[in-house]
């Protein structure tokens, strides 16, 4: 890797790549083709919304308001016909009302936090979790990750789906689990010298945290036995991918999962390509759809992803709403299925200021490949006058001088008038002054209102 002095500036060319799972790793369903995957779909597409129908009352009254029957679905473009799932329709059926299945038929059960109102709850069944169990599996293989590795967990565990959702995986792939969990940051780099895992799996901006405490005990991070780092639960961008790359000296690739649909694992990023996550179709389906008009849109058109479970006995999902932004591409890596590009940001995450859409992925991007500057960054809205306004707070590097920190807080202001089209202010602000993640991070602190 390069010895550049300043590491968030961005590598020129792509990222290097990893090497591809051996063929004898590969399992069953990753050997489909395209035309055996599409029947596969079919059927399982036509059983779970039976079952669904069923055994859910929100999806039987769902269905009967819009006109549709079980039956109806012939083909994987019938779907469209059917009516969208809202994390308000979960949240208003809360706690058990989703269940397909008796409560003596439920193994486990995981929540959403509830920070924004009523927590989402999620049941299932011994098979259910065993399909997770073996998607996260096939999801480490495609990071890297072989039998006999120990994977550090630092996802936090509980009723949030990461932790245990990456621990069992882990196993299932034949993994050692190191369970740290989140938090003691200093305590983790150390079981890391200690414990020499070769893949942690973690949101990428706790990811940052780590590195800085590995750099504020002394510690090139680039001398520890990390050699996968698996990153999720936020957005993350291809500048993050470069700085978390160029730090640590590991191959930093993309998962993707919600709690809603099953947690991590249903799409991830192949360490041989880095090109986007491919979705595992043979147990969710995905669309995209206009965020604004529900049309569905072609392959490789911009819009909301929206996933249908196929497998699913507990909690069946029928065309659930994520928020996140994205689009479909062929597959590559793994041809039966399609990719979806790193999440660009949520529909939910958007900021109109003064009449323009900015979303802090474009900011991560610019502070990112701003030299002098650490990656940890927060946005402050406010009103002045009439106006709002936002200044981009961002942390200096430990080793900035005042005249760094004046040139970078000009580049930065300049990069987001030109890129995203909005004046801002920014203020550079000592190391460690903003807020680490342990968990998911938030970008916004919204003064508007106060």
């Amino acid at each position: 890797m390069s010895s550049d002095p300043h590491p968030n500036t961005p590598a020129a060319g792509p990222v290097r790549r990893g090497e591809p799972v051996p063929a004898e790793l590969l399992d069953d369903a990753e050997r489909l083709t395209p035309e055996e995957l599409r029947e596969t779909q079919v059927r399982r597409l036509r059983a779970t919304l039976r079952h669904a129908y069923d055994n859910v009352e929100l999806y039987r009254e769902k269905f009967d308001a819009a006109g549709v029957r079980p039956e109806d679905c012939r083909t994987l473009a019938d779907l469209a016909r059917f009516p969208f799932t809202t994390k308000a329709d979960l949240r208003d059926s809360y706690p058990f009302g989703m269940l397909a299945v008796p409560m003596a038929d439920v193994r486990r059960v995981h929540a959403s936090s509830g920070t924004t109102g009523r927590p989402t709850v999620v049941g299932y069944t011994e098979r259910d979790l065993s399909t997770w169990a073996g998607l996260v599996a096939r999801s480490l293989r495609a990071a890297g990750a072989r039998p006999g590795h120990k994977v550090h967990i630092s996802y936090g565990y509980g009723l949030f789906t990461g932790g245990l959702g990456a621990h069992y995986g882990a196993e299932r792939a034949g993994c050692t689990v190191i369970p740290a969990s989140g938090g003691m940051t200093a305590r983790q780099v150390r079981i890391i010298q200690d414990f020499r895992p070769e893949v942690i799996m973690v949101t990428p901006s706790y990811m940052l945290t780590l590195l800085d405490e590995f750099e504020r005990q002394g510690v090139d991070p680039r001398t520890t036995s990390l050699r996968i780092g698996v990153f999720g639960a936020e957005p993350w961008t291809e500048e993050m991918r470069r700085e978390i790359e160029e730090r640590m000296d590991l191959h930093a690739v993309d998962i993707y999962g919600l709690s809603e649909v099953m947690g991590p694992g249903v799409a991830q990023e192949c360490v041989e390509t880095k090109d986007g996550l491919h979705v595992w179709e043979d147990h969710v389906y995905p669309e995209i759809v206009d965020p604004v008009t529900d049309e569905v849109l072609a392959e490789g058109e911009g819009g909301e992803l929206v996933l249908t479970t196929l497998t699913r006995e507990a909690q069946p999902v029928i065309r659930y709403r994520t928020r996140d932004l994205t689009r479909l591409l062929p597959g590559t890596a793994r041809p039966a299925f399609r990719r979806i590009e790193k999440i660009t940001g949520r529909c939910d995450d958007m900021i109109i200021l003064r009449g323009v859409n900015v979303f802090p992925g474009q900011i991560e991007e610019i502070v990112l490949r701003t030299p002098g500057v650490a990656p940890h960054f927060q946005l402050r809205l406010d009103r002045r006058g009439r106006m709002d306004h936002m200044t981009v707070r961002v942390e200096a590097r430990p080793d900035a001088v005042p005249g760094d920190r004046e040139t970078a807080a000009g580049a930065v202001a300049r990069s987001v008038k030109e890129g995203v089209g909005v004046t801002v202010d920014v203020e550079i602000v000592d190391p460690g002054t903003l807020e680490r993640s342990v968990g998911k991070i938030r970008r916004v602190q919204d003064l508007r209102g106060a």
